[in-house]
């Protein structure tokens, strides 16, 4: 009994020992690792939500809090940019617009591109309505549908808020898209996430990943910035 001991049970026992404390030890390196796998693919979400809603934002002057909203104005909105047509650096054309402005000082923009489309030399800028997707995020792993969703969350959506505040008798437009890390980090050590979201909540933080504050300006910072 004591040979079956020592020859088959201890060793066992040793080997399974072995590996509790491999996975142990082990376990936090996996979980960092995974953790910042998935917060990369989240912060490029993040910024890519902040691009589309300061866009928004040139356009209408406020942000939204709508997902649904945001994903429209990109599939189906325009944008406005300036258009330069001509050169500053060719004398001629920028003698021959200033020499129509002295005599007009009334002229405007519209009026100098008759000159120009008429093949007159000049220099000028216009506006320009382009749409949206032709213009922002054109990646090509881009796929605007994925924004409403917390990556690696099945299903969950971005916490989207928008607002106006008050800052020094000024309307300030705000918002916020955040996402959790029980739902960011879902199906990895609960423990650990457990620790993760105490260690934020106790230093005042949010627990996961966010972009912009609806309760004072932050110039639409990432918590990860």
């Amino acid at each position: 009994m004591r040979k079956i001991l020592t020859f088959l049970v201890l060793p066992a026992i040793i080997v399974v020992l072995g590996v509790l404390i491999w996975n142990s030890i082990q376990e936090p390196v996996v979980f960092k690792q995974e953790r910042e796998n998935r917060e990369k693919v989240a912060i490029q979400r993040l910024k890519d939500i902040r691009t589309l809603q300061s866009a928004f934002k040139s356009s209408f002057g406020k942000f939204t809090p709508s997902m649904d909203t945001l994903i429209d104005f990109y599939n189906n909105g325009k944008i406005t940019i300036k258009k330069q047509i001509g050169s500053m650096d060719d004398s001629v054309a920028v003698a021959n617009t200033q020499a129509l402005k002295k005599k007009n000082k009334k002229i405007t923009n519209e009026e100098l591109l008759a000159y120009y489309e008429k093949g007159m030399n000049l220099v000028l800028s216009i506006d320009v309505e382009i749409p949206v997707k032709d213009t922002l995020l054109k990646r090509a792993d881009f796929k605007v549908d994925d924004l409403r969703y917390i990556p690696f969350s099945d299903g969950k959506e971005v916490d989207m808020k928008a607002t106006v505040k008050v800052v020094s008798g000024v309307d300030v437009p705000l918002f916020e898209a955040g996402m959790p890390f029980s739902d960011l980090l879902k199906g990895l050590n609960h423990q650990l996430i457990v620790n993760l979201n105490a260690e934020r909540n106790d230093t005042g933080r949010y627990p996961g990943l966010k972009v912009g504050s609806i309760d004072a300006p932050n110039n639409n910072a990432g918590n990860w910035e």
